[in-house]
Formats: C-alpha cells, structure tokens, sequence
C-alpha cells in the first residue's frame, strides 16, 4: 500500500510545472524523495538556487498537487538547494542534451530573428520594438526581446520590469517575463542602474554572444533585437552571430532623416542579411479640430528611406508602416504600459497591429530548411 502511495504522489508531483523554466519538477529532478508514513507525505524538493524567488509559488503548487491524492491528509515538504552537478544536469537538460550554442544561428531553428535598426537615435525605435513584442504575445506567438542596445538600454522602463533580476543557474539564467514576453537586457546585469557601460568591440560581441546563448529563451516564435542606433561594433556582431536574422529599419518623416537611416539599412545589406523593409515613426496625427494631418516632424522621410535602400539592393525596399505621433505612446513607455496593450484602439496602436501582420507574412519559404521534432 506504502509503494501505491509513493507512486499516486510521485505521479501528482510530476504535474507540478516549474513556474520559470516550465517544466516538470520530476523532470527536472528537483523531487530529491518522496516517503509516506500512514496519510502523511514527507517530501524533500530541491530548488535550482538557494533563495529561489519562485519558492513559495511552487510550495502552493507541490502542497496542491499532492492533497489531490486522496489518501495523503498531511504534508511534510522540505526544501534544500541543488548541488553542481545537479544544476549542470539541468542546464543540460534545458540546451536538449546541447553543449552551450546559439539556439538561433542553428539552420534548423524556426524563430523569426529580427533586428530593429535605426541610423540615430530618437526615433522610436525602442517603442516600436515593444509594443510590436506585446502585439505579437497577444495573438499568442511566444516572443522574446534582447535589447541589445547596451550602451541605451530603455526595454525594462518599457516593459515595467524596472529592477527586476533575471534568476540564474550559474552561468544560465532565466530571461524576466512580463506581458507574455521574455524579456534580456543588461541593465539586468549592473550592480546599480546608474552604472554607465564601458565596453569596447570584443567585449561588446562577447556581451552579446552571452546574452543569446546563456539564457534559456525556450521555443519562440519571435525574437526582437532592439539595436543601438548607428552602424556600430553590435550591428556588426549581429550579422556574424546570427547570419539568417532580418533588419527593421526606424526612421522618421524629416527627409534629412533619410541618409541617416539608409546606413543602417546599408550595414545590413553588407552583412547579407535581409530587409524587411522601413517604418516611418512619429507620422501625421489629424488635427483633433478639422480632422486635416498635421505634419509634426515633416513628411517623406519613409518613402526616401525605401528608395534610397532599394537602389542600394536593387530590389523594392517597402514603407510597411507609418506610426502616427501619439503623446499616449510616450506615456505607455513611461509607465511601463505599451499602448498597444493599454489602448489597442488608439490609432498608433493599429498603425503597430497593421505592421505586425505584414512581418509575419514570412517573405523566404521553408522549403528545404530541416524541421527538428521532439517526441
């Protein structure tokens, strides 16, 4: 009857899903044992890390799980910490038996890669990268961002996760989640926030090497990179890690704005890789009085960005979007909120919508590119 017992709760606790790494705690071997004496269960779980922020989530769920079984009345439940070892096997566990890699740069990965470019900064290039993530999350895509801006990083005040801290296994961590989006940035990884970054070209490609390959971004559908404005030391490195990602480029009306922005279109094309094509941000808003646009910041600076960038490929570069100028998109940004999620009917917002079902209109075929299946 002891050993029944054992199974009906060792089966119970297999159902329990590690809220981070969202796997069974059996699988993952965090179940170190499991007694029974009578109706009492003595349970013994391992945490990855001593400290684990997620501790008390998962008592709530081993304790539910396991009242289920209908012969258990009592729960003893212990926890302790992982060993080396144990963590490694983890690690392990999670890379699909892989030694540490990009899973992204593998040919047979399906996660659209895709970089948001810009030739300055100021344009909007970390609002657009947001709220298409949050858009995307919400029509149920499993979506990450790396804000690769390192020197700028602005996602986390973007995203709400100011202060938050990824929780990590060593030398793996766990990307902050927040809207139904796996969210990496550096400023994750400063003693203070205030903290300026210092790093120069090797440092910056192996900061960004680490930030793909050490975080377990699971199965997604979509990753975003929102790059650092210019055509510098991490746009170069993008382009040698991940050989098959496409380039967003953000510009704004101003037609002097259009020889800025066709350099990092340009620093793409170099590289190889693909242009999606332009987004024009900070576009005509109608005057709330008589309804005519009201051209805050100029006009034509997304159709010359395209022009300019389909002569240099020498086939047609798009304007996909024009995002009018919304005060609310600012707003979101400051509050943590993308508008998107906020005020999905505010014209910036179907503006973003609109461009998003554009970019999963995948532009190569899958023809030929070898499918990995797990059963």
């Amino acid at each position: 009857m002891s050993q029944t017992l054992i199974d009906d709760v060792t089966c119970a606790l297999s159902k329990v899903i590690d809220p981070e790494l969202h796997r069974s705690i059996t699988e993952l071997g965090m179940v170190e044992s499991v007694e029974v004496q009578g109706s009492k269960a003595i349970l013994h779980i391992l945490l990855t890390i001593s400290g684990c922020p997620m501790r008390d989530r998962l008592e709530r769920d081993i304790r539910s799980a396991v009242s289920s079984v209908g012969a258990i009345t009592e729960i003893d439940l212990t926890f302790g910490a992982m060993n080396e070892e144990q963590r490694s096997n983890v690690k392990k566990l999670m890379r699909g038996g892989r030694d540490k890699e990009i899973q992204f740069a593998d040919p047979s990965s399906l996660t659209r890669v895709i970089g948001i470019a810009s030739g300055k900064g100021g344009v909007g290039k970390s609002s657009i990268t947001v709220n298409l993530a949050v858009a995307a999350a919400r029509k149920g895509l499993k979506v990450g961002i790396l804000d690769a801006d390192v020197y700028g990083h602005s996602v986390p005040r973007l995203m709400g996760v100011l202060g938050q801290r990824p929780t990590s296994i060593d030398q793996f961590f766990i990307p902050v989640e927040r809207f139904g989006v796996k969210i990496v940035s550096m400023e994750m990884f400063k003693p203070e926030r205030s903290d300026p970054i210092a790093y120069r070209g090797p440092l910056l490609h192996r900061v960004l090497e680490q930030l793909l390959s050490d975080a377990y971004w699971g199965d997604l559908d979509l990753l975003l990179l929102d790059l650092p404005p210019g055509t510098g030391d991490i746009a170069i490195s993008l382009g040698q890690l991940l050989p098959a990602s496409e380039i967003l480029v953000v510009t704004t009306p101003q037609v002097a704005a259009a020889e800025v922005a066709e350099r990092a279109g340009r620093i793409a094309h170099q590289l190889k890789q693909h242009i999606l094509g332009v987004v024009e941000n900070m576009s005509d808003i109608a005057c709330p009085k008589c309804g005519e646009p009201i051209s805050i910041f100029g006009s034509g600076g997304g159709d010359e960005t395209a022009a300019r960038l389909s002569t240099l490929v020498g086939s047609d570069i798009n304007l996909l979007a024009k995002i009018p100028f919304d005060g609310e998109l600012r707003e979101g940004g400051d509050n943590g909120e993308p508008i998107t999620l906020a005020k999905p009917d505010a014209p910036a917002s179907k503006a973003i919508d609109e461009l998003l079902a554009k970019l999963l209109q995948r532009p190569r075929s899958l023809v030929g590119v070898p499918l990995t299946l797990h059963t």
